[in-house]
């Protein structure tokens, strides 16, 4: 009985351990058909690891921001995006991106490029793999575990925190 208990608990182990790692390439391999890969991309641990001097700006609409964002990112959507939300940074400024997954984000990053901007990042895997990581996410009052996951196809791709839609 207890070979039996210890084999199934080791072979649920084994699942549950498998099937992360299969969700994990599934969500990279939809990310490669998704991105075009043009802008510079920063992983969730090296945005983690830098400094306060890095601006954030969160692409996503204005309701998915104000469910979560990463602390102190500044709102500049997508559909609307403007210039003129990042005229009072300089060309130089270190910038990174965010959307849900990147696509969006990417999209913003390159108009920035386009227009000058010479230090632009985009945040591979956005919002969702930054919370996936076990990073914090923000909102009016202070850290909270939800997220806007668009619409319940892409919230798949958010694992952890709690999905908003």
């Amino acid at each position: 009985m207890k070979k039996l208990l210890l084999g199934l608990l080791l072979f649920g182990f084994v699942f549950y351990t498998l099937g992360a790692q299969i969700r994990d390439q599934s969500y990279r391999l939809m990310l490669k058909g998704l991105l075009s890969h043009t802008v510079p991309e920063i992983l969730p641990n090296q945005l983690a690891a830098t400094s306060d001097s890095v601006v954030l700006l969160d692409t996503r609409e204005r309701e998915e921001y104000e469910v979560s964002h990463l602390r102190h990112a500044r709102w500049v959507g997508y559909d609307d995006f403007d210039l003129s939300r990042v005229s009072d940074l300089p060309k130089n400024q270190k910038i990174v991106t965010y959307c849900s997954v990147g696509y969006r984000s990417e999209k913003i990053a390159e108009k920035l490029r386009a227009v000058g901007f010479t230090d632009v990042s985009n945040l591979y895997g956005g919002i969702f793999e930054w919370k996936n990581e076990g990073y914090p996410v923000f909102d009016d009052s202070g850290v909270t575990e939800k997220v806007h996951a668009f619409d319940r196809v892409w919230g798949i791709w958010l694992r952890k925190g709690e999905k908003v839609y």
